[in-house]
């Protein structure tokens, strides 16, 4: 994803051009969806609250400033509706044990294994980086884009985080 191509596009949804929405979207809803279920660990709600990111930043576009990193800008609004959603969960006491069973036991909607695994023994950013390179199948060179880091950074961060993940399953399995 070249940034210019993102720049042109985002000046087309602003002059009304409402088919540059769905190649935005394209190119930016990997990186905000992972970003987003970093912090809800909930797939459910992070596909909710991915789209009301894009609800959000549609209102918001005027205060985007163009030349600026747009993938960061949304993703920052999708961390900041997760952290609210995160607090918002916090205060409720469900009573409805159907409603989220996962909080008493039964784990029918929890995420698969190593999502939870890595969630749990990766930093953020070493977790976002292996989600769009290894799961999303993004290039590093997008990932690089998408973030606005060094190629190299995000090849060594990536490698980095699935070392991690290899030793902590291996401890694990040999334990």
């Amino acid at each position: 994803m070249k940034r210019d191509e993102l720049g042109q596009l985002v000046e087309r949804l602003r002059a009304g051009d409402g088919s540059a929405f769905d190649r935005i979207y394209a190119l930016t809803n990997r990186a905000v969806y992972f970003a987003i279920l970093y912090i809800v660990h909930d797939k459910m709600y992070a596909e909710d609250l991915l789209q009301e990111t894009y609800i959000r930043a549609l209102r918001a576009l005027d205060g985007y400033r163009a030349g600026t990193n747009f993938p960061a800008w949304l993703t920052t609004i999708g961390k900041n509706l997760a952290f609210n959603h995160r607090k918002r969960a916090a205060r409720e006491v469900s009573t409805d044990f159907d409603a989220e069973p996962w909080k008493y036991g039964v784990r029918e909607t929890e995420l698969p294994y190593l999502f939870d695994l890595a969630a749990k023994i990766l930093r953020e950013d070493e977790y976002e980086i292996v989600m769009l390179c290894q799961v999303a199948g993004y290039k590093r060179r997008e990932v690089s884009a998408m973030l606005g880091l060094p190629v190299g950074t995000v090849t060594w961060k990536n490698n980095e985080a699935l070392k991690k993940l290899k030793r902590h399953l291996q401890k694990e399995g040999g334990a």
